[in-house]
């Protein structure tokens, strides 16, 4: 009887999961897919080559796989939303030996035909509960997830790996990076990812607020704490993010009294609104962002150093533009189409030539810099393709060298021709105006003219 057993083991294997009417998949420690059944495949059109050895968020939305394959806790019947229809998911920690190896998950309600089987009043009552769970996200709830990151180059692969690693628990990270460079879009994926995901997430611009106002702003102040306070006070942000995370945007910023706030909170737990006689226990996770080198702060006395030390425990340096062009071509191609959805004006395409001027332009704003670049082209251009003359004349002139060949003094006259030629089409043809532009005499336009036969 064992040894039919063991002889039917696959075929049983087979029958149960594989041509199961529920999705299955299995996921290690790390979050990384180990097994996933043709139901659950055909049903995210994809194959098992395709996914094995992925990480799980990478091929299902709003997976909480990688979390329960950490935390061991089991999540049963929870909402999921998939492909555009709601599910329901069952995710179960396995163990070896007491210890957490990989979780093992089941999507039941696969297409809309069987959701309209299930009885009607409780798809209402789930429907109502994803409503009211969707306001509070817009309340306070986070916009973007990892998938919003685009770019595949090495760095931008490697810096994704991070932060899947440092998501789950609880551990403050520090973001450094160039100004524009999304470390708000990390901010929101590193809690999109965590255990918190289901709470608040809150970001305070430490830059923005006025420093007499950034203390009530943080930790709140209760009626009558000051003059003008409001009628039943104010909660703070930390209060707001109880049990969620802070993301503290430009931290170098930040004036010292409220620095010292800040560091009790995270060494007590606790925070005290303004005028309020008791303090009030509070859970949050912090994640910081500069564009400054706190190092340097701390040497000047502007920022304390156990503070720092608070929150860089892990940190994440993302990379400026510059230094991964190759995600240039993607990153560009997926601003246009999010910036003629909302524009609704019709622009498919880059020339070449405009695509191999942004991969020659040192791009100091970074992807902010590039969204604005492609915006504004969007609403010059007359064509469904962007040229060069549709972008800022700062990103073009060094595009026009880099692209020629010949003697410096053919590149130099070549490049002043086309410079006048383009000062003449902005001046619609009015030569003193096309003079003023160029910062030279109306004699010496004159003779350029002549010179180059335009």
């Amino acid at each position: 009887m064992h040894h039919l057993a063991d002889k039917y083991k696959e075929e049983i294997f087979e029958t149960v999961f594989e041509n199961a009417y529920h999705c299955f998949v299995v996921v290690n420690g790390d979050g990384l897919i180990t097994y996933m059944n043709i139901t659950y495949c055909d049903f995210l059109e994809t194959n098992k080559q395709e996914v094995i050895g992925r990480h799980v968020t990478d091929v299902i939305e709003n997976s909480r796989m990688h979390i329960v394959a950490k935390s061991g806790k089991e999540e049963i019947a929870d909402l999921q939303y998939i492909r555009g229809n709601h599910m329901i998911a069952n995710r179960i920690p396995v163990r070896s030996d007491g210890e957490v190896v990989g979780a093992v998950g089941t999507v039941l309600f696969r297409d809309t035909k069987e959701w309209k089987k299930m009885n009607s009043h409780i798809k209402d009552l789930l429907l109502e509960l994803e409503h009211y769970r969707s306001q509070l996200n817009n309340q306070h709830g986070t916009t973007y997830s990892l998938h919003d990151i685009v770019g595949s180059s090495p760095q931008m692969n490697e810096l994704k790996n991070k932060i899947k690693k440092v998501s789950p628990g609880d551990v403050s990270v520090l973001l450094r990076g160039e100004s524009g460079t999304g470390k708000e879009l990390f901010a929101h994926s590193i809690h999109h990812l965590s255990e918190r995901s289901s709470n608040p997430f809150i970001k305070v611009n430490c830059a923005a607020i006025p420093e007499h106002l950034l203390e009530s702003e943080l930790f709140g102040y209760k009626e009558g704490a000051f003059t003008g306070a409001k009628k039943g006070g104010k909660l703070g942000k930390f209060q707001l993010a109880n049990g969620g995370t802070v993301f503290l945007d430009e931290i170098g910023d930040m004036p010292l009294s409220a620095q010292v706030k800040i560091l009790r909170v995270l060494q007590e737990g606790e925070v005290e609104a303004l005028g309020a006689n008791d303090t009030q226990k509070i859970d949050v996770r912090i994640i910081a962002a500069t564009n400054q080198s706190l190092e340097k702060l701390i040497e000047e006395q502007r920022f304390r150093d156990d503070l720092f030390y608070r929150i860089n425990v892990v940190q994440v340096q993302i990379p400026p533009l510059r230094e991964r062009t190759e995600d240039l071509r993607v990153l560009s191609k997926y601003i246009l189409s999010k910036v003629t959805k909302r524009s609704g004006k019709r622009v498919i395409d880059f020339d070449q030539t405009v695509l191999d001027c942004f991969m020659t332009y040192q791009w100091p704003g970074n992807i902010r810099e590039l969204e604005n670049v492609i915006e504004s082209a969007v609403h010059l251009t007359n064509t469904e393709i962007i040229t060069l003359e549709d972008l800022p004349d700062h990103i073009q002139p060094n595009s026009y060298i880099l692209q020629q060949n010949g003697t410096l003094k053919e590149i130099l006259n070549n490049t002043e021709k086309q410079t006048i030629e383009r000062s003449l089409n902005k001046a619609n043809g009015d030569k003193m105006k096309a003079a003023k532009l160029l910062g030279i005499g109306k004699s010496k336009l004159y003779d350029k003219i002549k010179k180059y036969g335009i």
